[in-house]
């Protein structure tokens, strides 16, 4: 089985504005394998959230492919895309997107009641998901009883507790203190090793870019440099 999970290619997206359009991305060609550490970087409107949604479903190419897993998102279907990203994706987002009336046991719980599991056996994955986080003293409080810091970990848990082939994160630390930001890299880094999950950024944050292993600089939709960072 090829360690290939995302394959990008001549990937070109555009929207219409007006009776013109605009080209977000451009002829972008791109590989990942398991056990990535990696980010999209460039200035605001350079395409990074537009090939991120592209690579988690939740947007199609205008043209060129983007294969996921082995599955073309342009060719899956609403119920198809949807399965790939509960079964197989995980998503952080600056802004947590925590409902402020679930407990975090109950937020983080979320993705694995859109699967077949057992109350015993998701129990067992909120669990061990909270402990990885560092969050276990945290399980019956609620989002407003957190720091930005917190909130963004049960984001993070969440995000992990089906232990997802692939992590999207969208500028998980844009709202974050310097401490709080490094805290949540190191988290995500020692996930990345020992559970050898691809995590894959949209950022600009000069902290978040220091503990990437691979850099991919965008500028006006295109790649203008892919380099392998070694430390």
């Amino acid at each position: 089985m090829s360690s290939t999970l995302i394959k990008i290619t001549d990937l070109v997206k555009s929207f219409p504005i007006g009776k013109g359009k605009f080209t977000a991305l451009n002829q972008i060609n791109l590989e990942f394998s398991k056990g990535e550490f990696t980010g999209f970087v460039g200035p605001s409107g350079s395409g990074k959230t537009t090939l991120l949604n592209i690579i988690g479903s939740l947007d199609i190419p205008t043209k060129g492919t983007a294969t996921v897993l082995g599955k073309s998102v342009s060719n899956l279907s609403k119920k198809e895309a949807a399965d790939l990203r509960n079964n197989h994706l995980g998503f952080i987002f600056q802004t947590y997107n925590l409902l402020p009336v679930y407990t975090v046991y109950e937020n983080v719980e979320l993705p694995l009641l859109l699967q077949n599991i057992s109350a015993s056996e998701r129990k067992k994955a909120i669990l061990q998901s909270l402990e990885w986080l560092g969050l276990t003293d945290k399980i019956k409080s609620r989002p407003a009883q957190l720091s930005g810091g917190e909130c963004q970990r049960v984001s993070i848990a969440r995000a992990m507790v089906k232990e997802p082939e692939i992590v999207l994160a969208d500028e998980p630390t844009a709202n974050l203190d310097a401490k709080n930001s490094h805290h949540i890299l190191q988290t995500m880094e020692k996930l990345n090793s020992e559970l050898k999950t691809t995590f894959i950024f949209a950022t600009h944050d000069e902290k978040v870019i220091q503990y990437l292993k691979r850099k991919i600089s965008l500028e006006d939709g295109k790649v203008v440099a892919d380099e392998q960072i070694t430390k």
